[in-house]
C-alpha cells in the first residue's frame, strides 16, 4: 500500500475505532439498564443512551468515512476480493451507506424511545400490565416502519430489517423454509402428544440459587468461557453482550424450584460469547470484530445449549457432578430419567424454555405477528388476542394473561419490530451444519463430550468460524465451513434420530 493510502487507510480505521469504543459505552449503558440499575433512573438513562447513540450516528455519517472509502477504492485497496483489506472496506461501506440513510435526530429519539419503552416493560410485565406498555408498543411499530422506509425498493417492509441483522436474507426467503419446517414439526408434535408422558416432576424441587450459579459457571468455563474476559450477572431476560475485545459478558436469571431454566440459559449465552471471544486478535476493535449475523450467533448459542448441552454424552460425564452439588435433590433420579425430564416434548407458552421440537414453532408465530403488524394487517390493540389464537393454533397452548403472552419477550419492548425473531430459527438450522460438519472433521468429539473435553469442538469451531468475525458474509461463511448452503435437512435428521431414539420412531415426513 503506498504511503498516501496507508495515511488514508489509518485515517478510517482510527474513525472506526472510536465508533466501536461508542457502541461498547452503549452496550454498557444497556448491560447496567438490564441488570443493576435501579428503576428510578431509566428516564436518564434513556437520555444518555440517546446521546451516546447520536454521538456513534454522527462519527458513522461523517462524510470523511464516505470520502476515505472513494478515495481508497480508486487507488486499488481492497481490490483482492479475499483479503482481509477488502472485507473491511466491504464492511465499513455496508455500514456507511445503511446509517446515511437514517436522519440523526430520528437515530437518537428512537433509541431514547427504546430505552423508556424497556424500562415501562420491565416494570409493566410482573404486573400484566399491556395498558402500561401499550403507548410505547404503538411508537416502536410507527418509528419501525419508518425505519423501513429510509430503505426504498424492498418487496416487503421487514426486508430491510432483516438484511440489517442477517445479510442477503428477506421474508420471500424466510417464509417458504419456515412453512416447511412448520409443517414438519406440527407432524412430531402431534405424534408425540400420543406418547407417555415423561416424568419431569424432580426438576421443580428446591435447588438453590448458589449451588446453581456455581455449577452452571463451571459448565461455562468447561466450555471454553474465560472469567478473565467475562463475567456472569442476573437479569430479567438473559443476554450476551460485547463491550470490547476483552469484555464479553453473559446473564442468566435463576427459579429456586426450577434446576435447568438457568443452566441452559448459562450454557446458551456462553455459546455466543464464545463466539466473540474466538474472533482473531487481529481484527479487535475493527468493524470485522464482531459475529456476521444473528443467525450465525444464534447457532453457536444453540449449539453449545442443545447439541452439547441436551446431549446424551454429556450428561454421561456431568450427571454425578450435578448429583454430587445437589445430593438430596436428585438421589432417587437415574441418568436416564433425567436425560428424558430435560428433553421433554411438551407445547408450553415461554419460548426460552421450550424443547427442541416445539421451539421453532415459537419463533414462527412471532415472526408472523411482526410480519402482520408492518403490513397494517394487525393493530397493537388486536395485537394480545392474535398472538393467544396463534399459540392455540400452532401449539395447542392459551396463556391465562399477557405476561405470558405478548408481554413474554422483550424484543419488541427494546428494538425495533421486525428482524427480531428470524435468526433464532435460522441459527437452529444452520447449528445442525455447523456441528456436523465439526464432527465429520473430528470424529471424537462426541467421545471427547462424553469425558468432559471440549477442547477439540471448540478448537475447531474457533478455526473454522469464530476466528472470521465478519468477514465473510452469513452464506459465504456457512459454504466456508460446511460446504453446503442453508438447508433444513441436517436438523430434521438430528431431530428425528434424537427423539426416536427417546420416544420411539416418529413418523416419516411426506
Amino acid at each position: 500500500m503506498k504511503s498516501q493510502d496507508q495515511a488514508k487507510w489509518d485515517e478510517l480505521m482510527a474513525r472506526w475505532q472510536e465508533i466501536y469504543d461508542l457502541d461498547g459505552v452503549s452496550a454498557l449503558l444497556n448491560w447496567d439498564q438490564s441488570t443493576y440499575m435501579p428503576s428510578g433512573g431509566g428516564a436518564v438513562r434513556a437520555r444518555q443512551s440517546a446521546l451516546i447513540g447520536r454521538l456513534a450516528h454522527e462519527r458513522r455519517t461523517d462524510p470523511a468515512i464516505g470520502r476515505l472509502l472513494d478515495e481508497l477504492d480508486a487507488a486499488g485497496v481492497g481490490r483482492e476480493a479475499e483479503s482481509v483489506e477488502a472485507a473491511m472496506l466491504r464492511q465499513l461501506r455496508r455500514s456507511y451507506e445503511h446509517s446515511t440513510r437514517i436522519p440523526a435526530a430520528f437515530a437518537a429519539e428512537f433509541v431514547e424511545h427504546l430505552s423508556n419503552s424497556y424500562s415501562v416493560w420491565a416494570e409493566a410485565r410482573p404486573r400484566n400490565d399491556f395498558a402500561a406498555v401499550r403507548p410505547y408498543l404503538h411508537k416502536t411499530l410507527a418509528m419501525s416502519r419508518q425505519l423501513a422506509e429510509f430503505f426504498p425498493g424492498h418487496a416487503h417492509p421487514a426486508d430491510p430489517l432483516i438484511d440489517e441483522v442477517d445479510q442477503g436474507m428477506t421474508v420471500a426467503k424466510i417464509q417458504p423454509l419456515f412453512e416447511a419446517l412448520r409443517r414438519a414439526l406440527a407432524v412430531w408434535v402431534a405424534a408425540l402428544a400420543q406418547k407417555p408422558a415423561v416424568d419431569s416432576h424432580f426438576l421443580q424441587r428446591h435447588y438453590p440459587k448458589a449451588q446453581q450459579q456455581a455449577f452452571g459457571e463451571q459448565v461455562a468455563t468447561a466450555f471454553g468461557y474465560d472469567f478473565t474476559r467475562g463475567r456472569q450477572d442476573e437479569t430479567h431476560h438473559p443476554f450476551m453482550t460485547k463491550f470490547g475485545p476483552g469484555d464479553a459478558r453473559i446473564t442468566t436469571r435463576f427459579y429456586e424450584n426450577d434446576l435447568v431454566n438457568a443452566l441452559f440459559s448459562t450454557m446458551h449465552e456462553t455459546g455466543h460469547a464464545l463466539y466473540e471471544m474466538g474472533i482473531d486478535e487481529a481484527y479487535a476493535s475493527s468493524v470485522l470484530d464482531t459475529g456476521t449475523s444473528a443467525g450465525v450467533h444464534e447457532s453457536q448459542s444453540r449449539l453449545w445449549e442443545n447439541l452439547v448441552g441436551r446431549s446424551r454424552p454429556f450428561w454421561e460425564h456431568s450427571y454425578p457432578a450435578l448429583q454430587a452439588v445437589f445430593p438430596e435433590q436428585l438421589a432417587d433420579v437415574d441418568l436416564d430419567s433425567f436425560y428424558r425430564a430435560i428433553n421433554r416434548v411438551q407445547p408450553s407458552l415461554i419460548r426460552v424454555d421450550a424443547d427442541e421440537v416445539t421451539y421453532n414453532l415459537h419463533v414462527i408465530v412471532r415472526f408472523g405477528l411482526e410480519l402482520d403488524l408492518l403490513e397494517g394487517k394487525l393493530s397493537v390493540e388486536e395485537l394480545p388476542e392474535a398472538w393467544h389464537a396463534r399459540y392455540q393454533e400452532n401449539l395447542g397452548v392459551h396463556a391465562s394473561d399477557d405476561r405470558d403472552g405478548v408481554m413474554q419477550d422483550v424484543h419488541w419492548f427494546s428494538g425495533p419490530i421486525g428482524g427480531s425473531f428470524q435468526g433464532y430459527t435460522l441459527g437452529n438450522i444452520m447449528a445442525s451444519q455447523f456441528y456436523a460438519a465439526a464432527v465429520a472433521a473430528q470424529p471424537q468429539i462426541e467421545a471427547e463430550i462424553a469425558q468432559g473435553s471440549f477442547g477439540t469442538l471448540h478448537g475447531w469451531l474457533r478455526e473454522n468460524l469464530y476466528r472470521h468475525g465478519a468477514r465473510y458474509t452469513p452464506d459465504e461463511l456457512l459454504l466456508r465451513v460446511t460446504g453446503s448452503e442453508l438447508t433444513i435437512q441436517p436438523y430434521l435428521a438430528y431431530l428425528q434420530r434424537k427423539y426416536s431414539q427417546l420416544y420411539g420412531t416418529l413418523p416419516a415426513l411426506p
